[in-house]
């Protein structure tokens, strides 16, 4: 994979980690205003995550790596995005599955006793085209 760099979040927090990953999934948006996205259609999508803390866990870890990659890759790769129920009152567009992602990431982060945080989640959806998704800081524990 191309090395990709990304808008950095600024923090003050010790410890900050980047995940990278790719996945395969379909989806299409039923509605007339979305063009050639009305129909079924696939992307690599490209996604990076950005954890980051002050306390590093029992293994000296902020989290391990693969956590964040079975969270994220195991649910999406390879789906059809519009059969998951976190879509089912929403349309899958890029911006709501970088969203998706911080939440299934943050949730996953909030059972660590150390506590990290996802500060950022960029979802590359075309070679030319990506969303990055940042919480609130309320959103943040």
């Amino acid at each position: 994979m191309m090395q990709q760099f990304y808008p950095q979040v600024p923090h003050s927090y010790r410890y900050e980690l980047n995940k990278d990953m790719h996945l395969s999934a379909a989806h299409f948006i039923p509605h007339e205003q979305a063009g050639a996205c009305q129909q079924m259609h696939g992307h690599t999508y490209f996604i990076n995550i950005t954890i980051a803390g002050d306390k590093l866990d029992e293994l000296g870890f902020l989290i391990d790596f693969k956590r964040i990659k079975d969270v994220v890759h195991k649910r999406y790769d390879h789906t059809l995005l519009n059969d998951h129920p976190e879509y089912k009152d929403v349309h899958p567009t890029t911006e709501r599955v970088a969203e998706q992602i911080w939440t299934a990431v943050q949730t996953e982060l909030q059972k660590q006793a150390n506590k990290p945080n996802c500060l950022q989640v960029v979802v590359r959806e075309t070679p030319t085209s990506y969303v990055i998704y940042r919480p609130k800081p309320e959103e943040l524990v």
